[in-house]
């Protein structure tokens, strides 16, 4: 297992070791991201907090004994270097938005959709990949969601804006794997997190039953990047449904469409309430 830290030696320990690593989270300021940066500072790395939210990102840095970025996720990693003391060992891109609807959209929303929850890796990556190259090491943890293998019904922009985050976290996999650059791609279903909250009808249909915690989804990452493994999927009933997407696209489609019919039932039903 390939892990990070000790630079000084310019060895790497294994078995998951994260103790003295310095690691970057996106949208930490709640949700997965907050639950990320406890489980790596419980490890003992060091935590930068970036949250779009400074507040936030200061309360979660003052609870961890980290520092924090808050800020933008698309330009933090010059200033999560200088907080952290150097070079950054571990990068979480988890920072995210799930706008609703479809092609009716504004350019605006499926414009926002794209440079959060894609550009912001790329920025990031941008920033971190020659240093990762040039050192031998290097860990890109990409927040993509279950909607980036399979779909999220009621929001085109997150869905299309997923799956071109998982298509970027393979090609950096695929790339520089044999170059010490570690990917991985975590791809939860439903978590009690704001933005499960904010889902409406599609979210209770979709992803209430299923529900898990953010501390769920940061110990499946844990176990992750333990195991070296690319997909992390804390819903492991995720990769059934992503054979059956691909190994029968029409009758997983007619599925899909099925709890589509259902979402627009509640949401009349909804609507006829006082």
């Amino acid at each position: 297992m390939a892990a990070v830290g000790d630079e000084q030696s310019g060895t790497v320990p294994a078995g998951g070791d994260v103790r003295g690593a310095a690691v970057v989270v996106t949208g930490a300021g709640s949700g997965i991201g907050a639950a990320l940066a406890r489980g790596f500072a419980a490890g003992g790395a060091r935590v930068a907090v970036n949250d779009i939210d400074a507040e936030r990102a200061l309360a979660v840095a003052r609870e961890i004994d980290g520092v924090a970025v808050p800020g933008d996720a698309s330009g933090v990693v010059p200033d999560a270097r200088r907080a952290l003391g150097g070079a950054i060992d571990i990068f979480c891109a988890n920072a995210g938005i799930a706008p609703g609807g479809g092609p009716e959209a504004d350019e605006d929303v499926w414009a926002a959709a794209w440079d959060v929850n894609v550009m912001a890796h790329v920025r990031a990556a941008r920033d971190l990949v020659p240093e990762w190259l040039e050192r031998g090491r290097g860990r890109f943890v990409a927040t993509v969601s279950a909607a980036g293998v399979l779909t999220m019904l009621g929001s085109a922009p997150y869905s299309v804006s997923k799956h071109a985050a998982l298509a970027f976290a393979e090609w950096m996999a695929a790339t520089y794997r044999h170059r010490g650059i570690s990917v991985h791609a975590v791809c939860p279903q439903g978590v009690r997190t704001d933005m499960l909250r904010d889902a409406g009808p599609a979210g209770q249909v979709l992803l209430d039953a299923d529900a898990i915690g953010p501390e769920e989804v940061a110990e499946a990452v844990r176990a992750g990047i333990a195991e070296e493994r690319f997909l992390i999927l804390p819903h492991p009933r995720v990769a059934e449904y992503a054979t059956a997407r691909v190994t029968d696209p029409d009758r997983w489609l007619g599925g899909m469409n099925r709890m589509q019919r259902v979402i627009e039932e509640r949401t009349r039903g909804a609507a006829g309430t006082v």
